[in-house]
């Protein structure tokens, strides 16, 4: 079955090489099991006709029944069509077509009845639907009439071609013929007979091929479940594996570096939620399995304190810990407020960059190997072969979305293979579908709680009209001794446009303000120029910066209060809060301004709405995740481990995520290893699943 799965589609009666090139590169369906798993954007309601006196332009779809009374080409080269009049008892109506126009003139019959489903558009007084799709109602098979229609996504290219969703919808159809009482089911009969499921083939043929709506719910629901299944039973076996096969390095003791960190030098009492995710990383070093814990907390939620007193525990016990960071700048900003609270403790910290000076770097590697350095901060550097460990117990990640997987493989290499704890810090909130779907493998702990005396920041909206306002505000604001950031955004899509919008907007700021030292930072410049534009912000030679999303993760400027967000509406919630995450770092009132374009889209909007209303990350993500689907969210989570989602929707099937959760519980509690016999489907599907993966269960 897995052979015939994999077979060609050119192979299918009707396809043929030349259309099979045109299904691959246009929407990438190569196989038998592509095609079936190619799912219907939505289902139209067929069962009504309209008459042609009822066809408005704001209609999405009509569907007419009728004959046509004539066909004529008009135009030449490009311009060249077929017109039809398709007439009804109560009007008329022109159907066009500009592609394979002698085909249709030659196979389309005058006063022959005809279903016409198609998108009316008005030229004047006349109606008219180009490239309808058209069914001989004398040929019953061919009609659509009375039945829920799939419509699926297809290309400019292929609607040319006449490929569009009625040949695909018949194509699966074939297909589905071929495979009846060849498809086995991919969950246990236990499952799907307990829960009154569908089987895996009685639910492709419904959604694609729909009886009622009662089916296409269930065939959605089965379907639906299957993706989520499987996702959240591999990210718990590879946990469970993980934690059976690797022993942790036990780090019991609480020594006198913590408790004096603690309790002497840290100027400020923990939270509450600080404390509680302390005592639940502290259980997993004192438990002998390695830990694999994500902190996330909003910005200024104090995860760096977290992952300090986590360092220290690995210290304490006589062992070292280190700290990767995605730039150089937040490496140097972590290591100078490490340096800073541990300079009355015992606990060596060094840092290691890639502009680290070659005889620092060896005087570095010596005391790691040696033993004599504790903590090392650091960047992509600290995964260099050189860079070898005595003793490393803890890892601490910073900003894990910016690494990619390779990169936090090779530090079990750092270890003899004794592999350390790993905690990984986020300052992105994640929602909890995703938490318990994309992050089943990890264990998570939740900041929700910022410490007490914070100034929230203000957010407020100003349309273009408004500009001048904007620059009084900026005055009065660096007048006061205070900076700013002006972020522009950055669409790989727009990038020649982006960047010459940046720079007009560098110009406009220096006219605007041509006393003011205004500083400019983006990705076109070299790494040691960014590097130089942030310090010289950081320390506070630059009045303004005005930037891409570059300074988006961990630069920390007490002094900068105001967030200057331009084309608000072309960024996504997520990123609009982590924009503003930049300020609100010191005691001063702290400000984002979302400026935006006079006219604004619905979604747009919505988006603005929410980030004048709340600064919780949290209610953010959430709304991030409904407005904008799990796809946009998963970013590099979902490069290396064969995530695709192609019907299930994290943000809208929060139920199904939940059952899923409780069902592989159950299943992995009963039978860990999947040995069973009732279990060999599911076993079969895991191993298909991790055959081609790197070992994401022990690398996070």
């Amino acid at each position: 079955m897995t052979n015939l799965l994999d077979t060609d589609i050119k192979y299918l009666p009707g396809m043929g090489e030349h259309r099979a090139k045109v299904f691959a590169k246009e929407i990438g369906v190569r196989t038998y099991r592509d095609l079936l798993y190619y799912f219907p954007y939505k289902h139209i309601d067929r069962t009504r006709i309209y008459k042609t006196v009822e066809v408005s332009e704001h209609l999405p779809y009509i569907q007419l029944k009728g004959v046509i009374t004539s066909k004529t080409i008009e135009g030449e080269g490009r311009r060249k069509r077929l017109k039809a009049t398709f007439r009804d008892p109560y009007g008329e109506i022109e159907l066009v077509w500009f592609n394979s126009i002698q085909y249709f003139r030659d196979h389309l019959s005058l006063n022959t009845p005809y279903l016409v489903f198609g998108k009316p558009t008005r030229f004047g007084n006349t109606y008219s639907i180009a490239h309808p799709e058209i069914d001989d109602l004398k040929n019953p098979k061919q009609s659509s009439v009375g039945k829920l229609y799939p419509m699926y996504s297809t290309t400019e290219r292929m609607k040319k071609m006449s490929l569009n969703s009625k040949f695909i919808n018949e194509l699966v159809s074939k297909l589905l013929d071929l495979l009846k009482d060849k498809l086995p089911d991919t969950l246990p009969r236990y499952i799907t007979d307990h829960y009154n499921m569908l089987s895996l083939y009685e639910a492709l043929r419904q959604i694609h091929l729909p009886e009622n709506e009662d089916m296409l719910r269930r065939a959605s629901a089965r379907l639906k479940m299957e993706e989520i299944f499987y996702v959240r039973l591999r990210m718990q076996y590879l946990k469970e594996r993980r934690q059976n096969e690797n022993q942790g390095i036990l780090l019991p003791k609480v020594g006198d570096e913590f408790r004096r960190l603690y309790s002497e030098v840290l100027p400020f009492d923990l939270t509450n939620a600080q404390k509680r995710v302390i005592r639940e990383i502290h259980t997993d070093l004192q438990s002998g399995k390695q830990m694999n814990r994500l902190v996330q907390g909003d910005v200024g939620s104090g995860k760096t304190i977290v992952a300090l007193l986590t360092m220290l525990l690995a210290v304490d016990n006589g062992y070292q810990a280190c700290m990767m960071a995605p730039t150089e700048i937040l490496a140097r900003q972590h290591y100078e407020s490490l340096s800073q609270l541990l300079a009355p403790l015992d606990t060596s910290v060094r840092l290691l960059t890639g502009s680290t000076k070659t005889k620092e770097k060896r005087e570095i590697a010596r005391g790691i190997a040696d033993g004599s350095i504790d903590i090392l901060v650091g960047t992509h550097a600290l995964i260099e072969d050189y860079v070898q460990f005595r003793r490393l117990a803890v890892a601490v990640i910073d900003e894990q979305h910016r690494f990619g997987v390779h990169q936090r493989s090779i530090m079990w290499e750092k270890n003899n293979h004794v592999h350390p704890h790993i905690l990984i810090m986020s300052a992105t909130p994640i929602p909890r579908t995703l938490a318990m779907t994309l992050y089943g493998d990890l264990d998570v702990s939740i900041i929700d709680e910022l410490p007490p005396g914070r100034t929230p920041i203000r957010t407020q909206h100003y349309y273009e009209s408004k500009r001048p306002e904007l620059n009084f505000f900026i005055r009065d604001q660096i007048e006061a001794g205070r900076q700013v950031y002006v972020v522009y955004p950055l669409i790989e899509e727009s990038e020649k446009m982006d960047y010459k919008s940046l720079e007009e907007g560098f110009e406009m700021l220096k006219e605007a303000f041509p006393t003011r030292t205004i500083g400019i930072v983006h990705g076109k410049l070299r790494p040691s120029e960014k590097e130089e534009a942030m310090t010289l912000f950081a320390s506070g030679k630059t009045d303004i910066l005005v930037a891409t999303t570059v300074i988006e993760v961990g630069v920390n400027v007490p002094n900068a209060t105001v967030m200057v967000i331009e084309s608000a509406e072309r960024f996504g919630l997520s990123q609009l809060h982590q924009l503003r995450g930049r300020v609100g770092r010191g005691s001063n009132q702290s400000y984002c301004i979302l400026m935006t374009g006079n006219n604004l889209g619905e979604e747009s909007r919505k988006r603005i709405d929410i980030m004048v209303e709340t600064t919780n990350g949290f209610r953010i993500a959430e709304e991030d995740l409904k407005l904008r689907g799990h796809g946009d969210m998963e970013g590099t989570r979902q490069s290396g481990i064969g995530l695709d989602f192609k019907i299930a929707n994290l943000a809208k099937d929060g139920r199904i995520v939940q059952f899923c959760v409780n069902l592989v519980e159950q299943i992995l509690n009963d039978d860990p290893l999947l040995e069973a016999p009732h279990n060999a489907v599911l076993q079969a599907q895991l191993t298909a699943l991790l055959r081609h993966e790197k070992d994401w269960g022990l690398i996070s």
